[in-house]
């Protein structure tokens, strides 16, 4: 294309433009697209949506587009998160994850009258983390998460929080609703009494992760934050989206085969898409299986022989 005819982004994302660069990406990947080439197609259509540059029927094409190449994708986890799910299913680590955030908070709590902003981001990752270990939501649905929008007390003051997105606000148009426990439900009004106040610097945002500088914190900073905290505390070098997989592992593993309650917690939309993801933990899940088996049977042959 012409530079001179990308005089904007409705140019840009033009579907007659958009079909040239996926296919000219493609031909470069071979007989079968890469991730990269699918998760643009991808972004072209968030985009587009997004900003509402082009009309609905043009949407709708870069939006067959994209399905087109998500029915390329190959299955299963990458080898990067593979890596990952070994790590989270070892006895013990993933414990030190979840506890993770009451030692955040301890150290908060220690350092709010002498570095008050230090202790407030230590706050605020604390309860970012408690959040992703059990309601495993996108990096783009954390960081807009407001108070009294998506976070409320449907039951009144005293009663626990839920988390709540409506379907326009999630990636692939699904509501998700996650029921959250008293414990981080304590957690996050101190973090909102005690905490947020600092960053806000007198401001009156709803945000439940603000910036310093206003609006709701930086994706890539705040993403960078936990990542980088998670693997100072614990060792597991693990990113916002990697609390996804590791929530399907984890359910697998303790209900193995239930893809409908992986894709129910993730708020995929159709099922096919949770077991195209996991499927190869079934190998892993098979494994113990057998291994349990086998142990039975040296057990019994331990005690005939006694």
């Amino acid at each position: 294309m012409p530079i001179g005819d990308l005089n904007s982004l409705s140019a840009l994302l033009s579907p007659d433009v958009v079909e040239k660069i996926l296919d000219a990406y493609w031909a470069k990947n071979g007989e079968t697209p890469k991730a990269f080439t699918i998760d643009l197609a991808c972004r072209f259509v968030a985009i587009a949506r997004e900003t509402k540059c082009i009309d609905e029927a043009a949407c709708e094409r870069l939006d067959q587009m994209r399905r087109d190449l998500e029915d390329k994708r190959r299955g299963g986890l990458t080898d990067k998160n593979t890596t990952l799910i070994r790590q989270v299913l070892t006895p013990g680590v993933w414990n030190r994850v979840v506890q993770l955030p009451q030692k955040m908070m301890s150290t908060a709590r220690a350092q709010q009258s002498s570095a008050p902003l230090r202790a407030a981001v230590t706050a605020q990752l604390a309860v970012a983390i408690a959040i992703l270990t059990v309601a495993p939501v996108r990096l783009a649905n954390l960081v807009a998460i407001k108070l009294g929008i998506n976070l409320i007390k449907p039951g009144g003051p005293d009663s626990n929080y839920w988390l709540t997105f409506p379907d326009h606000d999630v990636k692939n148009r699904v509501r998700l609703e996650y029921p959250l426990e008293q414990h981080l439900t304590r957690m996050i009004d101190e973090y909102v009494h005690d905490f947020r106040p600092i960053v806000l610097r007198g401001r009156n945002d709803d945000w439940l992760f603000p910036g310093q500088r206003g609006g709701a914190k930086a994706s890539i900073l705040f993403s960078g934050q936990i990542t980088q905290r998670i693997y100072q505390t614990t060792g597991l070098r693990m990113t916002v989206h990697q609390f996804r997989h590791a929530a399907g592992a984890i359910i697998l593993k303790h209900r193995p085969g239930e893809y409908e309650l992986v894709r129910q917690l993730l708020g995929h939309r159709n099922v096919q898409t949770t077991i195209n993801a996991y499927i190869g933990l079934e190998n892993i899940h098979a494994s113990e299986i057998f291994s349990k088996i086998v142990m039975r049977h040296l057990d019994d042959e331990l005690e005939a022989a006694e």
